[in-house]
């Protein structure tokens, strides 16, 4: 993983880097730097690559990636299948070898669509002049760009100077890849990008530019290639069958112990747990060698609240991490403002029903930092400890004040999560990015002391809600359209979640040096879900905790777990309570001030 940059200029004027970007470029990137300009005469182009690695595999590779013929790769991304990379091999430099011996733009696309795994690049072509740029499939990894005063700038991360950068920076969309003609922008003297988009087997949807026309920097076209060229989806279609009518004489069984009786709901678990646990698999494995002496540190953390989501990669990561290896798990609170006392009488206050979360704000017993994620992580912890008691899990509690939240907002956080800006944005890319850096206590026989994750490697469960329906907009689209709507509700949950959520999850993430990894998004179980039928995924005519994900929360009964496989899906911004520090009137689709300000 690293972070990349690459300046394109048409003209002799100066072209240098912005300081600021460099600086988030370098923090994704800490263990080597390079950089190599690429200067044509006739006709002029320059171009400036720069590229930060974080050395995750085979023998640390600077880069740019530069071969004996001038090819020029920067590749931030891991190749989890599809080509041939032995442990002991750095992809970038397979993929290199691979992309150089393409005298072809079919050639190039061939290589591109078999990868599995998370990719941004930006690859120069020497002998055709050409610049091919872009993202995966699902846009797991970031890539901005932007055309100002005659410079196209390609960067994995940006910075947030003003509002008017409002209309200058934009995500690439992850419709295929992309491609510039450098001779032919030089003598037009302005950048036309030919895309290569994502289509399925046999199909010939291909994507409408105007569909992505708003992404496209000021000053620039873009056009799908003349020769009607394409990558491979490397997932199935949704599954658009429809079930039949249900006898509803017979009330819908909530209970998962006695679902998972059924010989074919059984089947229908373990094909998943089979593919969920090879996909865990290839994210935690074959890892970079931590220092000497430090065994006894983590290689892999987990984004942890203790919901299925979270449970089930560490249960699964406990499969094939070494036992004396331990897991962080990373659980991020915002501090709770202390209620006022208010007078009651003894004739309420025996009415009211006293729980868990209701404990938590009790003037008698009041904890700042029990947030509801962090009682139900303490809780997901005891259980995983049964399951599997010789493992050292490290539950990190990390505690954020709200100084300390507008101090890093404003030095960090705003830079990451830009260009996107809402107030969903906000929330969720400062939980992630206190929660990533993995600085709290943890508790050590009886009492805590202060912990830091060295894990560089983040498992985050982003994608099961929105191929299992677990947000209640699926109970809603349900409820009013059937399984008709709820189809199409989750087939957009796909197509839109390269824009809605994993660039900005990758920018903030990888901000501390350490990378992301989506089991969830693998290719193979994405393939797998799409394949099912959506009442096999889930059944909203249940309740919450229950329907919702349904297929997975068996998955979860069938691993062991146990109050977990039915905790109600509980959103990130208000299960650390990071919510509640700002203004509660605000909409999660409002523009964020906080964002524009810092």
């Amino acid at each position: 993983m690293c972070g990349i940059s690459c300046l394109l200029s048409l003209s002799p004027a100066c072209c240098e880097w912005d300081t600021r970007v460099y600086e988030h470029l370098k923090r994704r990137g800490p263990d080597c730097s390079h950089d190599i300009t690429v200067t044509s005469s006739s006709p002029f182009y320059q171009c400036l690559f720069s590229a930060h690695v974080l050395h995750m595999r085979g023998v640390l590779t600077p880069q740019p990636l530069q071969d004996s013929t001038g090819n020029i790769l920067m590749w931030n991304g891991e190749i989890f299948g599809g080509l041939p990379v032995t442990a002991t091999e750095n992809d970038t430099v397979v993929l290199l070898q691979r992309l150089s011996t393409c005298g072809s733009a079919s050639g190039i696309l061939s290589v591109l669509s078999s990868v599995r795994g998370p990719w941004g690049f930006v690859y120069y072509q020497k002998a055709a002049e050409y610049l091919w740029f872009g993202r995966d499939f699902f846009g797991r990894r970031s890539l901005l760009w932007k055309f100002e005063a005659g410079i196209l700038t390609l960067t994995s991360v940006a910075a947030n100077l003003c509002q008017s950068d409002e209309s200058v920076w934009h995500e690439v969309p992850a419709v295929g890849v992309y491609g510039v003609d450098l001779r032919a922008a030089s003598r037009a003297d302005r950048l036309t990008f030919e895309v290569y988009p994502w289509t399925c087997t046999g199909a010939d949807d291909l994507p409408k530019v105007d569909t992505i026309s708003e992404s496209v920097p000021n000053g620039c076209t873009v056009v799908v290639n003349q020769s009607g060229l394409s990558l491979t989806s490397p997932v199935c279609r949704l599954n658009v069958a429809l079930p039949e009518l249900i006898n509803h004489s017979q009330p819908p069984v909530d209970d998962l112990d006695h679902l998972l009786t059924n010989t074919e709901v059984m089947d229908d678990v373990d094909s998943l747990v089979h593919v969920l646990s090879q996909a865990v698999r290839r994210r935690v494995q074959a890892l970079p060698l931590v220092p000497d002496g430090d065994d006894d540190r983590a290689s892999v953390a987990i984004l942890f609240s203790g919901g299925i989501d979270s449970m089930i990669l560490a249960v699964l990561a406990d499969r094939h991490i070494p036992a004396e290896k331990p897991i962080d798990l990373l659980n991020v609170a915002f501090k709770l403002q202390e209620k006022k006392k208010q007078k009651q009488s003894v004739k309420n206050s025996k009415k009211k029903p006293v729980t868990a979360e209701a404990d938590v704000t009790d003037p008698g017993t009041f904890r700042p930092f029990d947030v509801p994620d962090r009682i139900t992580g303490k809780a997901g912890m005891k259980e995983l400890q049964q399951i599997s008691p010789e493992r050292r899990w490290n539950f990190v509690e990390i505690n954020v004040t709200p100084e300390e939240l507008k101090t890093l907002r404003g030095e960090r956080i705003t830079h990451l999560v830009w260009p996107l800006d809402t107030v969903l944005d906000d929330s969720i890319g400062c939980a992630v990015w206190f929660a990533s850096r993995g600085s709290g206590v943890i508790m050590e026989g009886g009492e805590t002391r202060p912990f830091s994750s060295s894990a560089k490697v983040i498992l985050t469960g982003i994608g099961a809600d929105e191929q299992l329906a677990g947000y209640s907009r699926h109970r809603v689209r349900f409820k009013t359209s059937g399984h008709q709507g709820l189809i199409q509700e989750l087939d957009m949950e796909l197509g839109r979640i390269s824009s809605r959520n994993l660039g900005r999850d990758d920018r903030v993430i990888s901000d501390h040096g350490k990378e992301a990894r989506f089991p969830y998004l693998d290719e193979d179980v994405v393939s797998h879900l799409n394949s099912l039928p959506v009442w096999k995924k889930a059944d909203l005519s249940l309740p919450r905790g229950v329907g919702d994900k349904l297929l997975l929360r068996l998955l979860g009964r069938r691993l062991g777990l146990a109050e977990s496989a039915v905790l109600p899906k509980r959103a990130m911004q208000f299960g650390s309570r990071i919510a509640k520090m700002e203004d509660g009137r605000e909409k999660a689709s409002d523009k964020c001030t906080r964002l524009l300000t810092g």
